[in-house]
């Protein structure tokens, strides 16, 4: 059990032919290693590793942050390509964006030697002060989950591991490392997991990351509900376990082990040997639970082929102009437009002569230095960044002035927002303030009444109140953090290279009082516990139900041209259990420049026995059509799409009845509709 192997001998063992089957090469391996060998795999070294077993020829496994690109390290020596922020990513909804930018990272994941990347988050955007909620996709379980299984399926299909987090409920960074989220099974089943069930059974995701928070009352990293009997044994995830890093600081060693997690990061403080061998020898875990766990890392070590030769393996590449080009198009499609009256936008190149350009986002760069610099685990260091100003210089080259005087100019652009300073959109820490910072909108308010021609671009991750300044002002453009050619990204739209097709991902209330989470203190931050009372009501489902008018409503984005909505069919009215409802629609850009639309279908029970959201997105597609163009947009609906989870049986229940199908521009823009009887 103890034999140290040459070289030539390990080439000759089992576990190093590539031509063995996978779980043959895993049961070869885990035989050969020692119990002590075996604890010690178990957890991190150097923050970033896992550690080595030289007898073995067992190399560390390197995994690094994060959501927006690779960070190699912390003082910005190795440079990779800063990607726009998860919910600008998200604004696109574009799976085919999703999964480009997953096999771009991945590119870099291996090109700098790293074998996993500590992403993508999918945590359900509960409240707009999460500090977190620009690493987020968005409020909506459909929408999540279809973005997250593009981007895992990028990731992956590049031999890197994708590390879905944080599992589950980390929706709030206040009191995160201790705060219990009592939340229910149904709107758990409904609203918190779907994202993460899809990446394992459509996407094979290889490891999920433990969240920080308590569920019901058990820590994250030893809830054994939550990763051995659903993870594990429910949805048949064959990957590992990984704890947020120190997230096992108020767990127990056997608790972690038997619950299935398999690594701890990013050292060993409950897995330590003295910790491991004692509980053992207590008998307060067994070594079958101790081997699943092993094994399932094992297992992903051999998937991204730590044990293949380098030539056998994808090839890594880093801050490429293909990388480039992609983070310039997902800042492009995920910007939004809010509003546009007059149609001030676009901006003709040829006829203004002076465009004012001010605001303190103008400059907008990820601040270098410190931990927090790009918002926590976000944090990258580009190998160059575009900022606003930059890219409307490089635009208006030799064809329009920039000043930075609001009263001489023809048009005034002002980039307000946020940054990633803690209090606003950063790890740590929840958002301070919902509205803008107060010299922001008085900047906005005095500039236009020196021009009335102002357009406020912001730059900010999270939804934030306008109702102090937005009735003064004819346009606003929602930019995000555009990543490293945003300012290109934002030039392009503002100017008409291209038309802004992103839509929001997130409900933009009016005043924060009006979100579900900001009933009372109980439900948002809580104290030790935080109570999800608002249940399936999250984002939109919430503000229709309550009829509350948000500020701009889910699936909302304006164009440069318009759309046409027309022609809804259905392949039958009345669906059985197994039937599949097919709806069409047709499409048209009545519009007079080329640019895409985002079709989304929603589906309401019209009479159930039980409460149930008044719409469901069930459905979306993104279109590209030129002036005149026409394109027939299918969708497949199921028995599962009509259903809800009941939680007095247990399981998911479609009733007999009606339903509406709802073919909108957003979830307050419904265009067309239809009937279909649910029989059985």
């Amino acid at each position: 059990m103890n034999e140290i192997y040459s070289k030539e001998q390990l080439q000759k063992l089992p576990f190093m032919d590539s031509n063995i089957n996978l779980e043959n090469r895993v049961e070869d391996l885990l035989g050969r290693l020692t119990l002590e060998e075996k604890f010690k795999l178990c957890s991190g070294r150097l923050m970033w590793h896992t550690k080595p077993i030289k007898r073995l020829g067992i190399k560390p496994f390197t995994m690094y942050d994060g959501p927006h690109g690779v960070r190699p390290d912390t003082v910005g020596e190795t440079k990779c390509t800063y990607f726009p922020s998860g919910i600008c990513r998200a604004a696109t909804w574009s799976p085919k964006l999703s999964h480009e930018f997953g096999k771009a990272v991945a590119e870099e994941v291996r090109e700098v030697g790293a074998h996993m990347l500590l992403a993508p988050g999918i945590n359900i955007q509960r409240t707009p002060m999460n500090g977190r909620t620009f690493e987020y996709q968005t409020e909506d379980p459909h929408l999540n989950k279809v973005l997250a299984v593009a981007t895992v399926k990028g990731i992956q299909s590049q031999k890197i591991a994708a590390c879905v987090k944080h599992f589950i409920c980390n929706n709030q960074e206040t009191n995160r490392f201790t705060v219990s989220s009592e939340v229910s099974e149904r709107a758990l089943q409904e609203i918190y997991l779907p994202a993460f069930k899809a990446t394992v059974q459509e996407a094979d995701a290889w490891s999920f990351m433990t969240c920080y928070n308590k569920v019901n009352g058990i820590y994250g990293s030893e809830n054994y509900n939550l990763l051995r009997e659903r993870l594990m044994e429910q949805w048949g995830f064959r990957g590992f376990t990984v704890s947020d890093w120190n997230a096992t600081a108020n767990t127990s060693t056997e608790s972690c082990v038997t619950a299935g997690l398999s690594l701890e990061m990013p050292t060993a403080k409950k897995y330590n040997k003295r910790n491991m061998k004692k509980a053992f020898q207590e008998g307060k875990f067994t070594e079958d639970s101790l081997n699943d766990n092993v094994k399932r890392l094992l297992r992903v070590m051999f998937l991204v082929g730590l044990y293949d030769a380098d030539n056998t393996l994808p090839r890594g590449s880093r801050n490429t102009l293909e990388h480039q080009v992609i983070a310039r198009k997902i800042a492009e499609e995920g910007i939004v437009l809010l509003k546009n009256e007059e149609a001030l936008l676009p901006l003709d190149i040829n006829t203004i002569k002076k465009l004012a350009v001010i605001g303190p986002n103008a400059n907008f760069k990820i601040v270098e230095g410190g931990i927090l610099s790009g918002g926590g685990s976000s944090e990258n260091y580009p190998p160059y960044e575009i900022t606003p100003l930059e890219g409307l210089k490089q635009k208006c080259k030799d064809k329009v002035e920039i000043i930075d005087t609001p009263s001489k100019a023809d048009v005034t652009i002002i980039f307000a927002g946020l940054n990633h300073d803690p209090g606003m959109d950063a790890e740590g820490v929840d958002k301070n303030a919902f509205e803008l910072p107060l010299d922001q909108i008085e900047l906005i308010n005095k500039t236009v009444r020196e021009n009335p021609k102002t357009i406020v671009v912001l730059i900010n991750g999270s939804p934030i109140a306008m109702e102090d300044w937005i009735d003064n002002v004819p346009s606003v453009i929602e930019a995000w953090y555009g990543g490293m050619e945003a300012g290109n990204a934002i030039a392009n739209v503002l100017f008409g290279d291209v038309t802004p097709s992103g839509k929001l991902t997130m409900t933009f209330p009016k005043k924060l009082s009006d979100s579900s989470a900001h009933v009372s203190k109980r439900t948002f931050p809580g104290d030790d516990k935080v109570f999800y009372d608002e249940g399936i009501f999250v984002g939109y489902r919430h503000f229709d139900i309550k009829d509350i008018e948000p500020l701009f409503p889910f699936g909302y984005g304006l164009s440069y041209t318009t759309f046409v909505y027309k022609n809804l069919k259905m392949n039958k009215s009345k669906l059985r259990k197994d039937d599949t409802l097919i709806v069409s629609v047709d499409i048209v850009n009545s519009g007079k420049r080329s640019g895409a639309e985002v079709v989304q279908l929603y589906v309401q029970d019209i009479e159930s026995s039980v409460e149930r959201p008044l719409k469901e997105l069930k459905g979306f597609k993104k279109v590209y059509l030129s002036p005149g163009g026409k394109t027939t947009v299918v969708f497949e609906l199921g028995k599962r799409d009509l259903s809800y989870y009941d939680d007095v049986s247990g399981k998911w229940k479609v009733e007999e009845g009606l339903f509406s199908i709802l073919i909108g521009s957003s979830s307050r823009d419904i265009r067309l509709q239809c009937k279909i009887e649910y029989i059985g």
